[in-house]
């Protein structure tokens, strides 16, 4: 088995879990906040297992970054594409939001600003603690 496919399941089944606790976290927050909230057994069971794989997925779409053979455009094309198709598949199967053209477009819009935000966020935060790592190191030798 490929090695970074061995890495991809063990961090999917490392971290998979979450999605279920954080969704449950959700529920008691709206049980708690919206009157008359309530949901049927076959709701929380989507929920718990669309959320688990969403988690999954998040958590081992990663290797993506670290296949060193891949240009950085198509590790972050396979990274996108997974979670975008991930995350929107899990919104429309739970209705959080509906199937309908405009909705999916804003969730889109919304989703590729988010995304990017994040990734430009971390591409920064790498280069600025490398820089320092690579300084300190210079000063040592």
């Amino acid at each position: 088995m490929n090695v970074y496919l061995k890495k991809f399941l063990l961090r999917g089944l490392v971290f998979g879990g979450f999605g279920p606790i954080i969704l449950g976290i959700i529920y008691a927050i709206l049980q708690s906040t919206v009157a008359d909230f309530s949901l049927t057994g076959g709701e929380v069971l989507l929920g718990i297992i669309s959320t688990y794989i969403l988690a999954f997925v998040q958590a081992g779409a990663s290797v993506f970054n670290q296949i060193e053979e891949w240009p950085i455009a198509k590790s972050l094309l396979c990274h996108f594409s997974l979670i975008y198709l991930a995350y929107s598949l899990c919104y429309i199967l739970n209705t959080w939001i509906p199937f309908v053209p405009k909705i999916l477009a804003i969730f889109t819009a919304i989703f590729v600003v988010a995304y990017f935000v994040i990734w430009f966020t971390v591409v920064i935060c790498t280069k600025i603690a490398s820089d320092k790592f690579n300084a300190k190191l210079n000063t040592k030798g």
